[in-house]
Order: structure tokens, then C-alpha cells, then sequence
């Protein structure tokens, strides 16, 4: 969550974040700074009524994940405007509970699996000074392994 919200935030987006503990996101939003007032906290039970307001919906908590302990994450998506993206860091399963809800209002979905491969691709460089490709077979080779 850190990551993703310091990005935005480095590149002039304004963030909102909601935690189940708010206490959790006011930490968040204060480690990230002030930022000129472009981080607002947004209690967990009332975030999804914002949506309107957003062009972006991330998730970076556990919800949906393949035996995760929390279960699925299936919000109320409609406030949601119609250009809305919705992320779901979660790639076990690749269509979350939260991207299923999301195609079906006609929103457009990131799937996790991109970030997993492009940190993945990230660490190779460091680690090999060599800069892979992430193509289809490299996808495609993600897919099987996490079909098991």
C-alpha cells in the first residue's frame, strides 16, 4: 500500500486510503506526508461511497486471496463512476471476488499478476544486471504455476 500510494502521490495524484483499522491508514497517510493536502483517510465502512470521486480503486489487503484468512472483498460498487479502474494486488486467484464484481458493472481490471512479474523483473535486474522480458510465455508460465 505504502509503495503504490507514494507513487501516485510522486507523480501529483491526490490518494485516499481506508484501512479496516483507521488507525492504520492515518499512520499511512502520515509516513507519506502531507503532500499538500492530497491524502485523504476514509473510514473502511464508507469508503465505497466515495467511488464517484475516484479514478482509481486499489486493493492492497489480503481480501479475496486463495486461502487468505479474510475472506473475499466484495464491495458495493455502485457509486463507482463509469471509467472507474479497480486493481487488485491479490494474483491467487487472478479474477479476485473484487475484479468479478468489478468486469461485471463493465469496470475496467488490472490484474495482479503485472505487478507480481514486474517487481519480479525489478529484482532479476538487481540481483543479475539483466533486464528479462515479461512476455506472453513468461505469463504463461506464471498461469501454470499458479494453477496448482
Amino acid at each position: 500500500a505504502r509503495a503504490i500510494a507514494a507513487s501516485l502521490l510522486d507523480r501529483g495524484i491526490a490518494v485516499s486510503i481506508a484501512n479496516r483499522t483507521r488507525a492504520r491508514a492515518e499512520s499511512l497517510a502520515e509516513a507519506l506526508g502531507s503532500e499538500g493536502g492530497r491524502i485523504a483517510v476514509i473510514d473502511w465502512e464508507r469508503w465505497a461511497d466515495s467511488l464517484a470521486d475516484h479514478a482509481l480503486l486499489v486493493n492492497t489487503t489480503s481480501l479475496g486471496m486463495h486461502g487468505g484468512p479474510d475472506g473475499p472483498f466484495m464491495p458495493d460498487l455502485s457509486a463507482a463512476a463509469p471509467d472507474l479502474v479497480v486493481s487488485d494486488i491479490v494474483y491467487v486467484p487472478r479474477r479476485t471476488p473484487l475484479l468479478c464484481a468489478a468486469a461485471a458493472r463493465g469496470l475496467t481490471v488490472v490484474e495482479g499478476t503485472g505487478m507480481l512479474l514486474h517487481q519480479a523483473r525489478l529484482s532479476f535486474h538487481a540481483w543479475f544486471g539483466v533486464d528479462p522480458v515479461v512476455d506472453a510465455e513468461i505469463e504463461a508460465l506464471l498461469d501454470a504455476d499458479l494453477a496448482r
